[in-house]
């Protein structure tokens, strides 16, 4: 996945994850795209405290998910993120894939958009505190992505 920043996290598919017949339960997809997304905004320094300190929520307001194949109890995964836009909006781009064959399970991508917390309006353009904490780490993503 091409982007701005990449994190991934590893997660072994728990018990009270699945169905009756030992498939993950669709809706968990979204909790595991939670703690990667969460993961990603520690790393940019601006996770969901930093967010509610600086006065902006950012709820999601669209998630698109495409399920390519079942994932099962105990089997380990890895979810990836990417944040492919950040200037007006938030979207994070996901992608589940089983740990040992590299297969693709899951992908989706989510949007977020900044909310001025005390006025309740719509930021059309990311606020200039997560502006600011994105361009801290423009040039070494650069730099970085051109020796991948």
């Amino acid at each position: 996945m091409k982007g701005i920043l990449h994190t991934e996290l590893e997660v072994e598919i728990p018990f009270h994850d699945v169905d009756s017949m030992g498939i993950t339960w669709h809706g968990n997809y979204l909790r595991y795209f939670e703690l990667v997304r969460c993961k990603l905004l520690d790393k940019i320094g601006y996770g969901y405290r930093a967010m509610q300190d600086s006065g902006f929520s950012w709820p999601i307001v669209d998630v698109q998910i495409k399920y390519v194949q079942s994932s099962t109890f105990e089997q380990t995964i890895i979810v990836k993120a990417t944040l492919v836009e950040w200037e007006n909006r938030l979207k994070i781009n996901y992608q589940v894939v089983d740990a040992q064959t590299g297969k693709r399970i899951t992908k989706g991508h989510t949007i977020q958009a900044a909310v001025d917390m005390q006025t309740q309006e719509l930021c059309f353009v990311t606020p200039a505190v997560f502006q600011q904490k994105i361009a801290h780490l423009l040039p070494q993503l650069s730099s970085s992505e051109q020796s991948e």
